[in-house]
């Protein structure tokens, strides 16, 4: 019986991957059919399912996903930091097309805070990250995590939030028109609720199994508190330096 060898990088293979470049076994010539099937649109669906099926998870247990992320099971999700990327683009896209469609929206006086706002958002945005990680790894020190893990559960945490704030925006653009106003300014509320519990959301999801109720409680309520804090305290410095 003779022995397969990798097409890419010439060690035997005895599985389904090459156990030395991870290329599958079964690689052979492109022709028309498998160029369709498996690069084109192989690719993508494998790319989509993955962004989708993260995206899902972080948004309903971002805790679990956190703390499986870190635990090593990594293969299912998407790049955590790819995501925040990708979400921070749509976000910007989503509030210029607002603003291009609805620009009365922002008073002429606010103008100066907007520019600002818009200038720095990402720096205030992907500060929260190792903010809420430095928080929590003196708060939640009982798990014992490192601070890079706990910039693994910020980032999820962030990614969510994201999330929120895209929709949040994509619901203002429809609530543009008169008619449907009023359900979308109620929907807007309880989204910006939403986004402003979601860190709480998800440390109790992470550590829920960790702490009893009242133990997480007066733990997220201090939280919150130097979370707020350090926000309020960000935005002054960099308003007043730049």
């Amino acid at each position: 019986m003779s022995k397969k060898s990798c097409l890419n990088c010439g060690h035997t293979i005895s599985g389904e991957f090459c156990s030395h470049c991870g290329q599958k076994s079964d690689t052979a010539r492109i022709t028309p059919h498998s160029l369709i099937k498996n690069d084109i649109l192989g690719s993508i669906w494998h790319v989509e399912a993955k962004f989708f099926h993260t995206l899902k998870d972080v948004l309903f247990k971002p805790g679990q996903t956190a703390m499986d992320y870190i635990s090593g099971k990594r293969i299912k999700y998407y790049n955590l930091f790819s995501l925040l990327l990708i979400l921070f683009g749509f976000n910007v896209l989503a509030l210029h097309f607002y603003l291009d469609l609805n620009p009365q929206e922002i008073p002429a006086d606010s103008s100066n805070i907007m520019g600002f706002f818009s200038k720095y958002s990402k720096t205030i945005l992907f500060a929260l990250i190792p903010i809420l990680a430095f928080n929590a790894l003196i708060i939640f020190k009982r798990m014992k995590l490192n601070f890079a893990e706990h910039i693994i559960i910020a980032s999820v945490s962030l990614s969510a939030i994201l999330t929120i704030l895209l929709l949040d925006d994509m619901i203002s653009i429809i609530g543009i028109y008169d008619p449907l106003s009023k359900i979308i300014n109620i929907l807007d509320k309880i989204l910006v609720y939403g986004l402003l519990l979601f860190p709480a959301f998800t440390y109790f999801n992470a550590f829920k199994n960790s702490y009893s109720k009242s133990g997480l409680l007066w733990r997220l309520s201090v939280f919150y508190v130097i979370l707020g804090i350090e926000i309020f305290t960000i935005i002054i410095l960099i308003y007043k330096i730049f």
